[in-house]
């Protein structure tokens, strides 16, 4: 059974917006704003930042050139646009 989320009113959220934002990504603790009793939002804490270094480059090395990159990749006559 999951916890019951801690609740701000949406009047005290907005005044306190920044400090709540701040709380929440440092505890890691869901917070539910209401209003009037109804829930309207709930904010979480950001995922975790993936590691760019860890797929930026990742694949350097691996591609290979099979053919001539150079040249037209069909014959001239094929292409309508080119006849004038």
């Amino acid at each position: 059974m999951t916890e019951p989320l801690d609740t701000i009113t949406i009047s005290e959220f907005k005044a306190t917006c920044l400090a709540v934002l701040r709380r929440v990504k440092l505890t890691g603790q869901p917070l539910l704003v209401t209003r009037r009793g109804e829930p309207m939002a709930i904010i979480s804490p950001p995922y975790p930042a993936q590691d760019s270094s860890t797929w930026v480059g990742s694949l350097v090395g691996t591609g290979r050139i099979v053919g001539d990159i150079i040249s037209p990749a069909g014959n001239q006559e094929d292409w309508e646009v080119l006849d004038t």
